[in-house]
């Protein structure tokens, strides 16, 4: 009987820790905050500040690399808890109907002022090209072409459709889709010869820190009326995990500080863990506004402290 009852209490402690490494293990699988980042120069930057301060505070996170559908389809899925780069009105057509149906959260808008439109450069503006209905009058100089980036791309179409319909009388005009790395080329040897180019823009982007340029009005409000990136994050991960979700609400950044990151690793090819430390160690205060109110991964304390020790010198 007493062998019995040693064994049965062996049995039970065993239990006990099994319990507790499963309840570890889950613990630990709950601290690792999986994002998603598109190809492009600003989201990966700004993923790679946002792993940096969470890791600091004591979590683990992953990124997968994907395009843009299949890391918000991860994140519809719940396979990726959030997406930095979601770019509003552009690709609204995909992304309404999923949060519409509540398989992803639009959390706030991490970019407020993003712009997306044909731009030209500044000497060109002060020409008296100020709106896309001015294109036309000097149709000549510009020979009658628009650059633009990847064929199917949004803003190629918009641009497309306007001079199917003849909208601001471009009916007359074409757009030449290239690549971006193309399409900004041939921007810049036109610039520097001060000759006449209008192509599509967006900020945040290196373009606009390289070039002095400008956007142009749409009176017609074809390109949407302003654009925006978004966070887009899982409904059930903003559920469980108020303190990170926290966290990503408050990280809010303007076009100008993430058009640097962008000009530094897409245009000056730094690392984006180079342009991530050395961004977040020189505008900790705009960090501390991100990290009000957030704690440590175990709760301990202000997360802010913890940044500042591992990141801040």
């Amino acid at each position: 009987m007493k062998r019995f009852q040693s064994w049965a209490a062996r049995l039970s402690a065993a239990a006990i820790v099994l319990v507790a490494a499963t309840g570890a293990i889950a613990t630990a699988q709950a601290e690792t905050v999986k994002f998603a980042a598109a190809p492009w120069p600003g989201v990966t930057v700004k993923t790679t500040v946002a792993q940096k301060i969470l890791e600091a505070a004591g979590y683990e996170t992953h990124v997968t690399n994907a395009s843009w559908t299949i890391a918000l389809q991860g994140v519809a899925r719940g396979d990726i808890d959030a997406d930095l780069g979601i770019w509003m009105p552009t690709q609204k057509s995909t992304v309404e109907p999923m949060v519409k149906s509540g398989k992803i959260k639009l959390l706030v808008k991490n970019v407020p002022d993003a712009q997306y439109d044909v731009v030209v450069p500044d000497y060109v503006w002060n020409a008296g090209v100020h709106s896309i209905a001015d294109l036309n009058k000097h149709a000549d100089k510009f020979d009658h072409r628009i650059y633009g980036i990847e064929a199917g791309n949004d803003g190629n179409q918009i641009m497309i459709d306007a001079i199917k319909n003849n909208t601001y009388n471009l009916g007359s005009w074409n757009l030449r889709p290239s690549s971006t790395a193309v399409m900004l080329t041939e921007a810049g040897r036109k610039i520097d010869k001060k000759q006449w180019i209008v192509f599509l823009g967006w900020k945040p982007h290196w373009m606009n820190i390289k070039y002095n340029l400008k956007y142009l009005k749409d009176p017609k409000q074809i390109w949407g009326g302003g654009s925006a990136v978004y966070t887009a994050i899982n409904p059930a991960f903003e559920k469980n995990n108020a303190n990170v979700t926290r966290f990503l609400k408050q990280m809010v950044v303007s076009s100008k500080i993430q058009s640097g990151w962008v000009y530094k690793y897409g245009y000056k090819h730094q690392s984006a863990d180079k342009v991530a430390d050395q961004w977040i160690k020189s505008n900790m205060d705009t960090v501390s506004k991100w990290l009000d109110g957030v704690k440590t991964a175990d709760g301990s304390g202000p997360a802010l402290a913890a940044v500042k020790k591992n990141l801040g010198s």
